[in-house]
């Protein structure tokens, strides 16, 4: 449920989207921890309660139902989307274009369908990057492996990845996540080529 922003100045976005478990957010830590470039991580907003150690403020902005919905009526998003029954996540207009008045280049961590909803709202600004697991098998590996999920969670994310894995040539880039640290090469090298003015 896009609704336009246009960049400010020179602005542009990186967006990173995969099937959950592909390693897309790993991808974007090492982005974000081994690069000099002007990026800043945009924090997306979202109703599902924080895991483990994740704090508000840093790894999403943690709002309830009423808040989020209060914010969708405002027009506080520039895209968001229930991903899964009763758990919906946004990108918040405030922490894009704070961003870009600070010239510095949001990264997005987002579903796939919202990866989409940004490319389309972004257009040429914009860099949509798919990352595609080796395998479902190994997808379904790092699933298990992370020990927070229950099964019922991991099958009906495992549904989801494979209609999601059929709309990876809807990106820009697609990039299979086999060997951690030369995906991160091989996608710094990208984001550098693409911020080139």
């Amino acid at each position: 449920m896009p609704t336009g922003l246009a960049p400010k100045g020179n602005g542009k976005a990186i967006i990173f989207s995969a099937p959950s478990g592909a390693g897309k957010t790993t991808m974007v830590k090492g982005l974000m921890a081994s690069s000099t470039l002007p990026l800043g991580f945009s924090i997306s907003a979202t109703t599902r309660p924080p895991r483990g150690e994740e704090k508000d403020g840093e790894a999403y902005y943690y709002l309830t139902q009423k808040e989020f919905d209060s914010r969708v009526k405002n027009g506080d998003f520039i895209e968001w989307e229930e991903v899964y029954p009763g758990v919906c996540y946004g990108t918040l207009r405030s922490e894009v274009e704070r961003m870009w008045s600070e010239g510095i280049n949001p990264v997005f961590d987002v579903d796939v369908v919202g990866g989409l909803a940004l490319k389309k709202v972004f257009g040429t600004s914009a860099i949509s990057v798919f990352v595609m697991p080796p395998s479902m098998e190994t997808l379904e590996h790092r699933l298990r492996g992370r020990g927070t999920e229950s099964e019922k969670n991991i099958m009906s994310r495992l549904a989801k990845a494979d209609n999601e894995m059929q709309l990876a040539d809807s990106f820009d880039v697609k990039l299979v996540n086999n060997d951690l640290q030369k995906a991160i090469l091989t996608i710094i090298n990208t984001v550098v080529e693409f911020l080139k003015p």
